[in-house]
């Protein structure tokens, strides 16, 4: 019994013991965690907060005025527009210059570059297009458009274009250079597939300096082909219906800018219901069936609206359901009462040759004048007898007419924000 109520009293001591040894160990662990809180507080309240990171902004001090407060706070420059850059370029160019940047002058095969660089040099002409056949390759052409650039001592390189269309119409051949399938054999391919063949094809005029390719033909055929000397005989057109038309040049546009390279959509309103080549003859050149809304002109308007090329090239036919009086390039109605009003277009527009045929009738100094006057901006010539009187003319046009100076400026701006859409310009 005596050792019964030993051993209880031993257990409740330890008991006890271990009760104690709880309660102070609970109040310890009480002691830090009180501790740890307060130290994250005031190590806290006294660390600088970091900022939160934001891109720099250019800071152009304020102009206090006379009785102003002096610590009055800076304001930030927004980063300027391309339209901004455009705008400032050409505000630096004297009105001669401005014109020059209206003008494409030709090279042809075999011509030494040096023969147009007077234009360019001392002119100031802004485009050249190669035509004829180059049979040099990537290389070859890449020398000569490297020589041409050497040329240009402006605030913009100059711009230089083609005819690469596939087919019939291609003057950039030789190593490097595919050669490239008609358009007619181009509608058999599925969009997607067109589209990655012309990203290639872009890529070989980009290797070679060239910056824009007058293609695709957006042209819907409507009368016989053999009959429509310049398209369907030829087979520059999809060989679809207008929608059709419109899909694979969309796609063919898409394709040239994904290599870095522009697109022409051409010739609007559409060549398919001639039988007449404007570049070649005066007869056959009048369309009479083509409509302001109608499903040819709805092709270009699908094809812009779904890929905005760079450029538009109007044609050098006159529609009579459209305008009986003067031939599309130089038409208010065809140009800015239907490309930029019905359809939205605000890219450059460039003529089809004016050089040609069909508007042999016509003084050259007055070409590139009647041109801008119904809204065009660049006027494009294979005959480089033609580059200085058309030159010539729109100098003379806007110096002594202010409403036309400012229409030439409008056009420099168009062709310059190209440029700085092709890295042509800073």
């Amino acid at each position: 019994m005596a050792q019964q109520q030993a051993n209880r009293h031993g257990s409740e001591q330890r008991h006890r013991t271990h009760a104690w040894i709880a309660i102070v160990a609970t109040v310890v662990a009480l002691m830090l965690a009180v501790g740890a809180i307060w130290w994250v507080w005031a190590h806290h309240a006294h660390t600088p907060r970091p900022q939160a990171t934001t891109p720099a902004l250019t800071v152009t001090p304020s102009v206090t005025p006379s009785g102003s407060p002096s610590g009055a706070a800076p304001t930030a420059s927004p980063s300027p527009t391309a339209a901004d850059r455009a705008q400032k370029i050409v505000d630096g160019m004297s009105l001669d210059e401005r014109a020059a940047q209206l003008v494409m002058t030709p090279l042809a095969a075999g011509t030494d570059p040096s023969a147009i660089r007077a234009l360019i040099a001392d002119e100031h002409i802004g485009s050249v297009i190669l035509m004829g056949n180059w049979t040099s390759g990537v290389a070859g052409v890449r020398e000569a458009t490297e020589i041409l650039q050497s040329y240009a001592d402006g605030p913009t390189q100059v711009l230089v274009a083609t005819d690469q269309e596939g087919g019939q119409v291609q003057h950039l051949q030789g190593p490097g250079f595919e050669t490239m399938p008609s358009e007619v054999a181009q509608g058999t391919m599925v969009p997607a597939d067109l589209q990655a063949a012309a990203r290639r094809w872009g890529e070989q005029l980009h290797m070679a300096g060239v910056h824009v390719d007058l293609a695709p033909c957006v042209d819907t055929v409507t009368i016989d082909r053999a009959s429509n000397a310049p398209v369907g005989a030829l087979d520059r057109d999809y060989g679809l219906d207008a929608a059709g038309n419109a899909q694979h040049a969309a796609a063919f546009v898409e394709g040239l800018r994904a290599a870095g390279v522009g697109a022409a959509a051409k010739h609007f309103p559409g060549l398919g219901a001639v039988t007449g080549n404007t570049d070649f003859t005066t007869d056959g050149i009048v369309d009479t069936t083509t409509t302001r809304n109608g499903p040819e002109v709805q092709a270009f308007a699908q094809a812009i609206r779904a890929a905005d090329p760079g450029m538009v090239m109007i044609s050098l036919a006159t529609y009579t359901a459209i305008d009986p009086d003067e031939p599309a390039a130089f038409s208010p109605t065809v140009i800015d009462g239907m490309l930029r009003g019905d359809i939205g277009y605000g890219g450059v527009v460039i003529s089809d040759s004016l050089s040609a045929s069909a508007v042999s009738a016509i003084a050259p100094a007055e070409l590139g004048v009647r041109l801008v006057q119904a809204g065009g901006d660049l006027a494009c010539v294979n005959d480089p007898a033609f580059t200085q009187p058309i030159l010539d003319g729109l100098r003379a046009r806007a110096r002594g007419d202010a409403a036309f100076a400012e229409r030439v400026t409008q056009s420099a701006r168009r062709v310059v924000s190209l440029k700085l859409a092709l890295g042509l310009a800073q």
